[in-house]
């Protein structure tokens, strides 16, 4: 990693990188952990709580909020965005900005060897099946299962393909 690198990087103290993590510019991560020989493109923010595992690819303007798993041999697209709230707000009912003890945090899982293509929008609650492929632009609302490929908005299981 070059020192301008470094310079435009945001890592806060907490996060836990395994062995060989390529980590580019302009990123932000806090309260996470990455495995060893992950890739984290540009304009990635990866925040508290979040799980990645090892050799895994997360493309430039990606967003893992709190909640979500990826286990190992991921491949994130670029611009992907992962959601954690399902009904979000921006005050409670007494109009005060909501704190961490306004909302409940919605996990996903996002099983080993799946690939989620550029700009899809992965809701909370759901698990992506092991070696699934989710289609560039989908909007995943429900479960995936193993092997799948699923486009559109709701995201629609297209085939399914044997895991080996």
């Amino acid at each position: 990693m070059s020192s301008s690198d470094q310079l435009y990087q945001r890592i806060a103290a907490d996060v836990k990188l395994g062995q060989r993590v390529k980590i580019f510019a302009f990123t932000n991560l806090y309260g996470c952990v990455v495995g060893d020989d992950t890739k984290i493109g540009t304009f990635v923010e990866i925040q508290k709580g979040v799980r990645v595992g090892a050799r895994c690819k997360i493309s430039s303007h990606s967003f893992l909020c709190e909640g979500v798993t990826l286990e190992d041999e991921v491949f994130i697209g670029h611009g992907v965005t992962f959601i954690n709230d399902r009904f979000p707000r921006a005050t409670n009912a007494h109009g005060q900005l909501q704190t961490e003890a306004d909302w409940k945090c919605d996990s996903t899982l996002v099983k080993r060897g799946a690939s989620i293509g550029s700009g899809a929008t992965i809701l909370c609650g759901v698990s992506i099946g092991e070696r699934s492929i989710i289609g560039a632009g989908s909007v995943v609302t429900k479960d995936v299962p193993a092997g799948a490929v699923v486009a559109g908005n709701p995201a629609r299981v297209i085939r399914i393909e044997k895991v080996n």
